[in-house]
C-alpha cells in the first residue's frame, strides 16, 4: 500500500482545504511530521484512517466527538480525499461525515447525511471511473484489499509507540488482548468457550442423573421402612462408585422385603381361621336372642290389642252411618251452593243500585241495558276530539321551544356583532407582536455569531496573561537543567576516558594462573598491569552515565515545558492581540446581555404566530356562525305562522266537543263511568232472578234424597256425615286393629319362636367380645400383609428404575469425562497441561515468537548488537497463565531479563523494533500486502545522539524497495537530521500544512 495524495477540508483543526503530497515526501524515504502541541499532527493520521475505514482511531471516535473543524466557515463542507495504490490498483477515496448545513428554505440548520465515494484510475484511457458510493461496499472493498481491520491498520501502519512501550512491560493477559485483537484469534477463544459450555452441560447432566439416582435411593429407603439393617450408601453426586453401591444396596432391601412379606402372609392365614370360627358362634347366639325376644314381644302385642276392641266397635258403627249419609251428600251440596249464590246476587244488586239516580232505583234489567247502549254510542263520538286535543298540546309545546330557540339565536347574533366590531384592532396588534418576535430572533442569531469570537478572545487574553508569568520561570528552569546536564555529561565522558586508559589493569584483574587470556589467548601472564590509585571501574562509569541520563531527561523535559509554554503563550497572544482582559470581558458581557434579551424576545415567535392563527380561525368561525343563525331565524318565523293557523282550527273543534267539561278527556271519563254503572246494575238484576229459581229446585231434591237414605229429616243426614279427615282416621284405626290381630295370630303360631322361648337366655355379649378380638387381630395381620406386599412390589419397581437410571447414566458420565479432559486441557487448568497455557495463548505464543524474531533483527542494529527480544513460554508463578512471556537478552551480560528493566531510551527503540516486527508479521498474516508507507508516532526525545543515529539508520533501511517512513515528533534535533518535512502551523483561524521536500538536484 502506497499513499499518494491527501486532501482535508474543514477537518479537525484545519479550517480550509489542506493538501499533502506523499509522493514528493517519499522521494527522501524518511520525512518528518512536526508542529507545536495541538496543531494537528495526529489529525493528519486521523484523516488517512478516516478515508480508509470511515472511522478515526481510539477515543476520537467516541459518541459526541465531531470531526468537523470549529474554525471552518458555515458554508464549507467537511471532506477528506485520499489517493493511494494498493494491490496494483490506484484508487481515490472521498468521505464526508454527517454534518450540519443551513436549510435551503426557511431558517435554521439540518443535518446532512454522511457520504462516501470510491474511484479507480484506468491507465488504458487515463481517466477515473466511479466504483461505488455505498459506505458498506467501500469499507468491504478496502478491507479485502488491505487485509487488515481498522485496529490492525492503526497498530501496523500508524505505529503508536506508547502502546508498545506498555506492551513491553505488560503482563500475559494484557499482551494477549492486543495480540488477539491484531491476529483475530477469536475462533480459538470460541473453541475454549464451547468446550467449557459442553463441560458444564455434561457436568449438569451427570449431576442431574446422580440427583435422580439419589432420589430413588431416598424413595427405596422410605419404602424399606427404615430398617436398621439397611443403611443407604453415603455417597455424593458425581461419585464414580455411586451406581454400583446403589444397585447392591437395592438388591439387599428387595430381598429383605420379600422375606417380611412371606411371614406376614402366614400370620394372616391363621388370623382368618380364628375370625371365621368366632363369627359363626356370634351368629348362633344372635339368632337365639332374636327368636326369644320376638316371642315375648308378640305376647305383649296380643294383650294390648284386646284392650282396644271397644273403640274398634264404635268406629265401625260411625263409618256405617257415614256411608248412608254419603248418598244424601250431593243434594246437600247443591242446596248450600244455590243458597250462597242467591244471597251473593242480592248483595251485588243492592250495591249497584246505590250508584244509580233516584229515578232508576226500581228500573228493571232491560231498561238498564238500553241506557248503557246509548251512553256507549255517545262515548265513541269523542275519539276524534281527543286526537285534536293532543295535537293542540303538541303545537303549544313546539311554539314554546321555537320561542326559546329565538331568544338563544338573538344572543348569538348580538355576541357575534360585538366581537366582529373589535376584529381589526385585535388583528393589527397580533401582527405587530409577530413582527417584533421575528426581529428579536434575527438579532439573536446575529449576536450569537459575534458572541463566540468575543468569548474566545477574552479567554485567550486571560490565558496570555497567565502564560507571561510562567514563561520566565520555564526559561530559567530550562537553562538550569541544561547547565546541570552539560556538567554531568562532561563528568561521565571524563570517567569513561579514565576507565579506557586503565582498561589494561581492569582486564589484568580478571586473569587466573593457568587459564587463557581473553585478549591474547595465552595461558601465561608474565607482566600483568597494575591497578593505580584512583582507577575508575565499571560501576563508577555506569553511575555517572545514569546520573547524566537522568539530568538529560530532566533537561529535555524542562525544554519541552518551556517550548510548550512559549507556543501556548504565542497562540493565546495571536488570538487575543494586545487588548486588555477587562476590555474584552466587557465587550463579551455586553454581547451576552444583548443576546439574552434578543433570544427572550425571539422565543415568543411561535406563540405570537399561534395567537394570530387562532384569532383568524375564530374570526372565520364567528362569521360562519352568524350566517347559520340568520338562516335559522328566517326558517323559524315561517314555522311559527303555520302552527298558529293550525291551532286556531283545532280549538274551534274542541269547543264543540267538550261542552261543559274542562276537557275532552274529562267528558269521556264521565260518559265511561255512567255506561259502566248501567251495565253492572243490569247484570246484577238478571243474576238475582236466576239464583232464586236454582234455590227452589235444590230444596225439592234434598228432601227426596234424605227419605230414601233412611233419615227422618235432611238435618239428621247432615249430622251423620263425617269430615274427610275424621273419616280417614276412623278407617285407619279400624284397619290397623284388624291387621294387628292377624299378625299377632300368625306370630304366636311360629314353631321356632315357641321352641326358643323354652330355652335359657342367649349369651350374645360373650360371643361378641370373642369375635371383636379376632377381628382386630385379623385387621392387623391383613394390614401388615398388604404393607409387606406393597413394600416388596415398590422396592422391585424402584430397583428397576435404579438399574435403568444407571444404564442411562453410563454414557453420560463417559461423555463428561471426555469433554472435561478436553476443556481442562484447552483452558490450561488440566494437570496434563504442564505450562497452564490456554489454547488461544498457545496460538498467540507462536505469533509472539514470530514477532520477537522479526523485532530482534532491527533491535540489534539499534542497540549496536547488545539487545535481542526473546519469547518465553515459561510457566508463570502462582495461578498465572503461561505462554506470552517476553524477555530481553543483554549480550554484554549474556543473561535474559524482564523487559520492564529497560531504561526510557532503551524502552523506546525496543518498542519501535517490536512495532516494526509486528507490522511485518501482521502484513504476512494479511496475505503479504506490501506496506510502502509507514508512520511512527513520537518517542524520539528519549534517545541520546548515538542511539538516535542508530535508530534513524534502521528506519532509513526501511526505504528499501522504495518504501517511505514518516516520523511524527516535535524533537528539535530531528528537524536538522531529516530534511523532508511536513510542518503543521496553528493560529487563531485554524491550522495549516507546510510541505518541504528535499532538492535532489544539488
Amino acid at each position: 500500500m502506497r499513499l499518494h495524495r491527501l486532501a482535508m477540508t474543514a477537518f479537525g483543526p484545519f479550517a480550509t482545504t489542506q493538501r499533502v503530497d506523499f509522493d514528493v515526501l517519499a522521494t527522501a524515504g524518511l520525512f518528518l511530521l512536526h508542529g507545536p502541541t495541538g496543531a494537528g499532527k495526529t489529525s493528519v493520521l486521523d484523516a488517512v484512517c478516516y478515508a480508509l475505514y470511515g472511522e478515526v482511531p481510539g477515543a476520537r471516535q467516541s459518541p459526541g466527538v465531531t470531526l468537523r473543524s470549529d474554525y471552518a466557515a458555515e458554508d464549507t463542507t467537511t471532506e477528506v480525499t485520499l489517493e493511494l495504490t494498493v494491490s496494483g490498483r490506484r484508487l481515490e477515496i472521498s468521505r464526508r461525515p454527517a454534518q450540519p448545513r443551513r436549510k435551503k428554505t426557511g431558517t435554521g440548520f439540518t443535518t446532512e447525511r454522511a457520504q462516501s465515494g470510491l474511484r479507480e484510475y484506468d491507465p488504458r484511457d487515463g481517466a477515473w471511473r466511479a466504483v461505488s458510493r455505498s459506505h458498506q461496499e467501500i469499507g468491504e472493498e478496502i478491507r479485502q484489499l488491505l487485509g487488515m481491520s481498522r485496529d490492525q491498520f492503526c497498530q501496523v501502519v500508524l505505529l503508536p509507540q506508547g502502546d508498545f512501550a506498555h506492551f513491553l512491560r505488560a503482563g500475559a493477559e494484557a499482551r494477549g488482548k492486543l495480540l488477539g485483537r491484531l491476529f483475530d484469534t477469536r475462533r480459538f477463544a470460541a473453541v475454549e468457550e464451547r468446550l467449557a459450555e459442553l463441560r458444564r452441560a455434561a457436568e449438569h447432566r451427570v449431576r442431574a442423573g446422580d440427583d435422580r439416582l439419589l432420589g430413588i435411593v431416598q424413595r427405596i429407603s422410605q419404602a424399606a421402612g427404615g430398617s436398621s439393617a439397611l443403611t443407604p450408601p453415603a455417597r455424593e453426586p458425581g461419585d464414580a462408585g455411586l451406581a454400583a453401591a446403589v444397585l447392591e444396596w437395592a438388591a439387599l432391601a428387595r430381598s429383605d422385603a420379600w422375606e417380611r412379606a412371606a411371614v406376614a402372609e402366614s400370620a394372616l392365614g391363621a388370623a382368618e381361621s380364628r375370625t371365621a370360627a368366632a363369627r359363626r358362634a356370634l351368629d348362633d347366639a344372635r339368632e337365639l336372642a332374636r327368636l326369644q325376644q320376638r316371642f315375648a314381644e308378640t305376647r305383649r302385642r296380643a294383650e294390648a290389642l284386646e284392650a282396644r276392641r271397644p273403640a274398634y266397635e264404635r268406629a265401625r258403627e260411625a263409618l256405617e252411618r257415614d256411608h248412608r249419609a254419603e248418598l244424601v251428600a250431593p243434594a246437600l251440596s247443591l242446596r248450600d251452593e244455590a243458597d250462597g249464590a242467591q244471597r251473593a246476587a242480592v248483595a251485588d244488586r243492592d250495591r249497584a243500585r246505590e250508584l244509580l239516580p233516584r229515578d232508576l232505583l226500581d228500573a228493571g234489567a232491560e231498561q238498564l241495558a238500553s241506557l248503557e247502549r246509548r251512553t256507549r254510542q255517545e262515548l265513541g263520538a269523542l275519539d276524534a276530539a281527543g286526537r285534536a286535543e293532543e295535537r293542540d298540546a303538541a303545537i303549544t309545546a313546539e311554539r314554546a321551544g321555537l320561542d326559546r330557540e329565538a331568544r338563544a339565536d338573538q344572543e348569538i347574533l348580538a355576541e357575534a356583532a360585538e366581537w366582529l366590531a373589535g376584529w381589526e384592532p385585535r388583528r393589527h396588534a397580533l401582527l405587530g407582536a409577530v413582527e417584533r418576535a421575528q426581529e428579536g430572533a434575527a438579532r439573536a442569531g446575529r449576536l450569537a455569531v459575534q458572541l463566540e469570537p468575543a468569548r474566545a478572545r477574552r479567554d485567550a487574553a486571560r490565558l496570555r496573561d497567565t502564560h507571561e508569568a510562567a514563561l520566565a520561570t520555564a526559561a530559567g528552569r530550562a537553562h538550569d537543567a541544561s547547565v546541570r546536564a552539560g556538567a554531568a555529561r562532561e563528568h561521565w565522558l571524563d570517567l569513561r576516558e579514565q576507565r579506557l586508559n586503565g582498561m589494561a589493569a581492569e582486564l589484568a584483574s580478571r586473569l587466573t594462573a593457568g587459564e587463557p587470556c581473553a585478549v591474547c589467548g595465552s595461558a601465561e601472564h608474565p607482566a600483568p598491569a597494575r591497578t593505580v590509585a584512583g582507577q575508575v571501574d565499571r560501576a563508577a562509569e555506569e553511575r555517572a552515565l545514569t546520573e547524566y541520563r537522568r539530568l538529560e531527561e530532566a533537561r529535555r523535559a524542562a525544554e519541552d515545558a518551556h517550548t510548550a509554554v512559549r507556543e501556548e503563550h504565542a497562540t493565546a497572544r495571536a488570538r487575543a492581540g494586545d487588548d486588555a482582559v477587562t476590555e474584552l470581558a466587557s465587550i463579551a458581557r455586553q454581547l451576552e446581555d444583548e443576546h439574552t434579551e434578543a433570544h427572550r424576545i425571539g422565543a415568543g415567535t411561535h406563540a405570537a404566530r399561534e395567537a394570530l392563527a387562532s384569532a383568524e380561525r375564530e374570526h372565520d368561525s364567528r362569521l360562519a356562525e352568524r350566517g347559520r343563525t340568520e338562516q335559522r331565524v328566517a326558517a323559524r318565523t315561517s314555522r311559527r305562522d303555520a302552527l298558529e293557523r293550525e291551532q286556531a282550527g283545532l280549538r274551534e273543534q274542541l269547543e264543540r266537543a267538550r261542552g261543559a267539561a274542562a276537557s275532552v278527556a274529562e267528558r269521556a271519563g264521565e260518559l265511561e263511568r255512567r255506561a259502566r254503572r248501567f251495565g253492572v246494575a243490569a247484570d246484577s238484576a238478571q243474576a238475582v232472578e236466576r239464583t232464586a229459581l236454582r234455590l227452589k229446585e235444590a230444596d225439592d231434591r234434598l228432601a227426596t234424597a234424605a227419605f230414601r237414605a233412611g233419615f227422618d229429616t235432611p238435618r239428621e243426614a247432615s249430622r251423620a256425615l263425617l269430615a274427610d279427615a275424621e273419616r280417614r282416621e276412623l278407617q285407619r284405626r279400624s284397619d290397623a286393629w284388624q291387621a294387628e290381630a292377624h299378625a299377632v295370630a300368625e306370630r304366636l303360631a311360629e314353631p321356632d319362636a315357641r321352641a326358643a322361648a323354652g330355652q335359657p337366655p342367649a349369651g350374645v355379649e360373650v360371643a361378641g367380645t370373642v369375635h371383636d378380638t379376632a377381628e382386630r387381630v385379623l385387621r392387623a395381620a391383613s394390614s401388615a400383609a398388604v404393607t409387606a406386599r406393597e413394600r416388596a412390589a415398590e422396592l422391585g419397581r424402584l430397583s428397576r428404575q435404579a438399574e435403568a437410571e444407571v444404564r442411562g447414566l453410563g454414557p453420560v458420565r463417559e461423555e463428561y469425562d471426555r469433554v472435561a479432559r478436553l476443556a481442562g486441557l484447552t483452558a490450561g487448568t488440566s494437570s496434563d497441561n504442564e505450562r497452564r497455557m490456554r489454547l488461544e495463548s498457545y496460538v498467540l505464543a507462536a505469533r509472539l515468537e514470530q514477532v520477537a524474531a522479526a523485532a530482534t533483527v532491527r533491535l540489534q542494529r539499534m542497540s549496536s548488537g547488545r539487545y535481542a527480544l526473546l519469547h518465553s513460554d515459561a510457566r508463570a508463578g502462582g495461578r498465572g497463565r503461561s505462554g506470552l512471556g517476553l524477555q530481553v537478552v543483554d549480550a554484554w551480560t549474556g543473561r535474559a531479563r524482564d523487559t520492564a528493566t529497560l531504561s526510557g531510551g532503551e524502552t523506546f527503540f525496543a518498542s519501535l523494533a517490536l512495532a516494526l516486527g509486528l507490522a511485518d508479521v501482521v502484513t504476512d498474516e494479511a496475505g503479504g500486502v506490501r506496506l510502502d508507507t509507514l508512520f511512527i508516532d513520537e518517542g524520539f526525545g528519549s534517545l541520546d545522539d548515538q542511539t538516535l543515529d542508530e535508530v534513524l539508520d534502521v528506519l532509513d533501511s526501511l526505504r528499501e524497495r522504495d518504501r517511505s517512513v514518516g516520523i511524527v515528533s516535535h524533537v528539535g534535533d530531528l528537524r536538522r537530521r531529516i530534511p523532508a518535512q511536513l510542518e503543521i502551523v496553528k493560529d487563531r483561524h485554524g491550522s495549516a500544512v507546510r510541505q518541504r521536500a528535499v532538492d535532489h538536484t544539488r
